[in-house]
């Protein structure tokens, strides 16, 4: 299969093995990707100021964000929700934290991170709901944040992604905040693709049927592809993606996630959603984390071209 790597990419299969996800390793999964995401250096000179803070939920729990500011005082700014990846099992709020601090800089917009409740301890609809408490906390202290509540756009990465489109749906179904754009990276979307065969080379590296099967099954509480999924927990299952915020989505073409993010797309279009879609010859799940590779700088830079348009900045 490796002969269907973009050569470019093939590094970050060293980086990102196949992962064998159970019940048994996940600690330790988690444990080291905490520890190689502590490994990334920050940028010395950011221009980006951050800080942490905690968001009241429904519950009264509450719920950890980081908020990246670019240095300044060209308010008010727009304002980016971004949700981490990670399977819906792991990763954090410190997942992204480079990434987000070039975020903020390159789109001069403020960054909410937010630190979801991962499953399987806490199975759908939790995450989403820590989401939706940030969107709504986001848009209540606009103003306090230097932030036009007008310019609110969501993005996330895998699982985020997925997060990212249910956020979107349920806004849309609670007449919440308004969300100016959805930017969707390789987005985890369908629990259905659990039951439907593909072509071995899609999801042969990185993020493979087995890693979805365990994922899904740690959301769910259950096995995946059953009839009573709950499209807030896989964006797919909605019936109506009409009057849903214009998108952008990214996916490789050799991505587990291809076939379900290219039928998104293609039903947000059918409903007249304005949507972007960009397929990347060559690129598994995540290829991105090799920063410098081609794909990947043009992968950042057609997200970036997207909620700047979005977000008219």
């Amino acid at each position: 299969m490796h002969h269907l790597v973009d050569p470019a990419l093939l590094p970050g299969l060293d980086v990102m093995p196949a992962l064998e996800l159970s019940d048994e390793s996940l600690p330790a999964i988690r444990q080291g990707m905490e520890q190689m995401t502590a490994m990334a250096p920050e940028p010395k000179v950011s221009g980006v100021h951050w800080r942490s803070d905690s968001v009241p939920v429904a519950d009264g729990r509450q719920v950890s964000v980081r908020i990246y500011t670019p240095a300044g005082d060209a308010t008010p700014r727009p304002a980016i929700l971004h949700i981490h990846g990670g399977g819906y099992v792991m990763g954090s709020v410190a997942t992204n934290h480079v990434s987000n601090m070039q975020m903020a800089a390159e789109i001069g917009g403020v960054v909410v991170s937010v630190d979801y409740r991962l499953a399987p301890e806490t199975p759908a609809p939790g995450s989403v709901e820590d989401c939706y408490a940030a969107l709504c906390w986001l848009h209540q202290q606009a103003i306090s944040l230097g932030v036009d509540a007008t310019r609110i756009a969501v993005r996330g990465e895998s699982a985020g992604g997925g997060l990212a489109a249910a956020l979107c749906l349920l806004a849309r179904d609670r007449g919440g905040p308004a969300i100016a754009h959805q930017n969707l990276i390789y987005p985890m979307l369908d629990d259905r693709t659990c039951i439907t065969r593909l072509p071995d080379h899609l999801g042969a590296f990185v993020w493979t049927p087995q890693a979805n099967v365990f994922g899904w099954r740690s959301l769910l509480g259950q096995n995946p592809g059953a009839a009573d999924v709950s499209p807030y927990a896989a964006p797919a299952r909605a019936s109506d993606l009409s009057g849903l915020p214009p998108a952008f989505i990214a996916v490789g073409a050799l991505d587990l996630f291809l076939v379900e993010d290219m039928d998104y797309a293609r039903r947000l279009i059918e409903v007249g959603v304005p949507t972007e879609l960009h397929v990347y010859p060559g690129a598994y799940h995540g290829f991105d984390v090799l920063p410098d590779a081609p794909a990947s700088v043009r992968l950042k830079q057609d997200a970036a071209s997207a909620l700047r348009a979005a977000l008219e900045v």
